[in-house]
């Protein structure tokens, strides 16, 4: 009897599995890479908005009516 491949197109799958593992894993390893390789200090950046203050015995008025 001849063989008729029946044997390969289950190594296929195999290895097409494992090809969408090893992508899954790549890109938690991008995202989440710079957490877990001491990423994982938060960044303060400081802001620092004033306002310009008014003018001693100046009335602002109120934009509402």
């Amino acid at each position: 009897m001849a063989n008729n491949n029946s044997g390969e197109g289950s190594n296929a799958a195999i290895v097409a599995i494992l090809v969408i593992f090893l992508i899954i894993i790549a890109a938690a390893l991008f995202f989440f890479g710079g957490q877990f390789f001491g990423g994982s200090e938060t960044k303060k950046v400081d802001v620092n908005v004033k306002a310009p203050a008014a003018e001693p015995g100046k009335v602002v008025p109120s934009k509402s009516p």
